[in-house]
């Protein structure tokens, strides 16, 4: 999925080009186009059947477009993309049941870097235990995952994605079900990565945050409606063409 870009250096975390995903021959996502800046928080926005997951899935590519090409910024193949590149999944499609405690996940986040022949040490474990710290669960590192809350379990999924230390994080409704407390630790999380030069694309779906969370937005219904600055595309009229043209009166949108 390379093809539809040229070789210079490319200023962007992700450019997609002309992408088109479909499922059982009807198109869910149609002739994409957009790009985000390195060292930006991303907001992929737009109303349930929109579109979200799959876009973010295909950049992935864990799914199988009909057409297009992704390119992740100077990251030349696949083989420096899973070192280089996280995913935080949506919660539900989890398998909580798995015999795992909290930090055998967490290091699961290093798997990429020492490769199938070497076994976790010493050094991955202690990397572990200061990411759960991170993340306000240290001290449940020996609990087994499916006897943590919903969002204690999704702390833990962002651990596992810190730990990999990459350049682009993709995140899936990081902040569905979890309390007050929780969704604020993430968020500082966030702007701490963003601080690091890290670029951080989340699926989310509480317009009245967007403003206050990200500076960069994507607006989509199966098509891209907007993709800029928070400040000049997350606005009443975009949002109405995303949206299905219902009425938005958001606090602090213009």
């Amino acid at each position: 999925m390379r093809g539809g870009f040229d070789m210079k250096e490319s200023v962007y975390a992700v450019e997609v080009h002309d992408l088109t995903v479909a499922y059982d021959v009807k198109p869910v996502l149609w002739d994409i186009d957009l790009e985000i800046p390195s060292g930006k928080l991303a907001a992929v926005v737009g109303p349930n059947g929109a579109g979200k997951t799959t876009l973010i899935k295909a950049m992935l590519g864990l799914l199988k477009p009909v057409s297009g090409a992704v390119r992740f910024g100077n990251i030349p193949d696949e083989k420096h993309r899973k070192n280089r590149i996280a995913y935080v999944p949506q919660s539900g499609s989890v398998d909580w049941d798995f015999p795992a405690t909290a930090l055998d996940v967490v290091m699961m986040g290093r798997y990429g870097h020492l490769g199938w022949f070497r076994r976790p040490g010493k050094i991955e474990r202690q990397m572990a235990y200061d990411t759960l710290e991170k993340v306000g669960m240290r001290d449940f590192a020996s609990r087994q995952i499916s006897q943590l809350s919903g969002g204690q379990q999704q702390r833990v999924f962002l651990a596992r994605a810190l730990i990999q230390q990459a350049d682009i994080y993709f995140m899936d409704e990081p902040f569905k079900g979890v309390d007050a407390q929780t969704e604020k630790s993430i968020v500082r999380l966030l702007k701490e990565l963003k601080r690091q030069g890290k670029t951080v694309i989340v699926v989310h779906h509480d317009l009245q945050t967007v403003a206050d969370y990200f500076d960069w937005v994507t607006l989509i219904n199966l098509r891209v409606v907007a993709n800029g600055p928070v400040e000049a595309v997350f606005h009443e009229k975009n949002l109405s063409m995303a949206y299905g043209g219902r009425g938005l009166l958001l606090k602090g949108v213009v």
